[in-house]
């Protein structure tokens, strides 16, 4: 089959030859359809996620058609459609696991990352973790609700009730949160880099509230969601959170964050991070997005076209998301 493959983090992907993936008595095997290039895509290939699997195949918002099983599956038939996210495998016998948080897993397995990923015309995916997409998307625009919608939830859930919501970084994941906390009648306030008047302009056409640069402040916000991996971000968020408020960064890497005065957070502030996510996240987003309905806006891409599509995402050049279409 086909591959993007990477050699060596901080270097362009590679098309190759490769050989069909092994399949477990547990898997399904799985024909891409589409892909989506996500923002930790980049922070594999970039070399900024250590100890990726050797020659791994990125891709995690995979969206295909099963076309061989193991001898044990059960859940999932040959010419099912499935998703392929990002938490590919748990432990299931850790703490985490064992309390419902398997997203904290001690040993986990990450699609794209530590094991192969949807960036090539077949994968693998342990049956468990295989999710059912809901026919009312087709397979492009499904793509993104995998992680940036997945992600995006999750955030959102972690931002609690808040009236009056912050999202700094106006890429994939805001551009589908900002839907759901539209139907559910709360204001958006959207971030983005100084002059990013597009962005701004795609924020609003959403439905968001306000939109403009990171260092306004044009509303004191219950809650405000971080997707911009920019640690710099993080005392401009404390600043526009009320009393009370609570700050998420919803992205697995970050840059440093720089010293801030206790000022900042004290008056009962919340900053805390999402990690990665649960299997009952995908299945209530997923039932969730049809009734809102979420429209995604994704942007498509040749396969072999992975390093354009991930060096436009690099740059800030999309709005909406960059999906491959093998």
């Amino acid at each position: 089959m086909r591959a993007m493959v990477l050699h060596s983090p901080g270097q362009p992907l590679v098309e190759r030859e490769v050989a069909l993936p092994a399949i477990g008595t547990n898997d399904l095997l799985v024909r891409v359809r589409a892909c989506g290039v996500c923002r930790t895509d980049l922070h594999v290939v970039d070399g900024e996620l250590p100890n990726p699997k050797p020659f791994v195949i990125p891709g995690h918002e995979v969206v295909g058609e099963v076309t061989a099983v193991g001898s044990s599956v059960s859940r999932f038939h040959i010419g099912e459609r499935v998703g392929i996210p990002w938490l590919g495998e748990t432990c299931g016998s850790c703490q985490y696991c064992c309390r419902g948080r398997e997203n904290l897993c001690d040993s986990p397995r990450f699609t794209g990352y530590t094991r192969d990923g949807g960036y090539a015309d077949f994968i693998t995916v342990h049956e468990k973790f295989a999710l059912a997409i809901p026919a009312a998307y087709s397979d492009v625009e499904a793509a993104p609700l995998l992680c940036a919608g997945l992600i995006g939830y999750r955030s959102l859930r972690m931002a609690g009730d808040a009236h009056k919501l912050g999202i700094y970084g106006f890429g994939a994941a805001a551009h589908i949160v900002t839907q759901v906390a539209r139907f559910e009648g709360r204001e958006v306030y959207a971030f983005t880099r100084p002059g990013d008047f597009a962005a701004q302009h795609f924020a609003k056409q959403l439905g968001a509230t306000w939109a403009g640069a990171a260092t306004d402040h044009p509303q004191e916000l219950d809650a405000a969601i971080i997707f911009a991996p920019a640690g710099e971000l993080i005392p401009l968020a404390l600043v526009a959170v009320c009393k009370g408020g609570t700050v998420v960064c919803g992205g697995i890497h970050m840059s440093d964050i720089p010293s801030f005065p206790y000022r900042l957070l004290w008056g009962e502030r919340v900053l805390r991070s999402v990690a990665n996510l649960t299997r009952r996240d995908g299945e209530e987003f997923l039932a969730l997005a049809p009734k809102i309905p979420i429209r995604p806006h994704p942007v498509s891409y040749p396969l072999t076209q992975a390093n354009r599509a991930l060096a436009d995402l690099r740059a800030g050049r999309l709005q909406g998301a960059a999906v491959l279409i093998p």
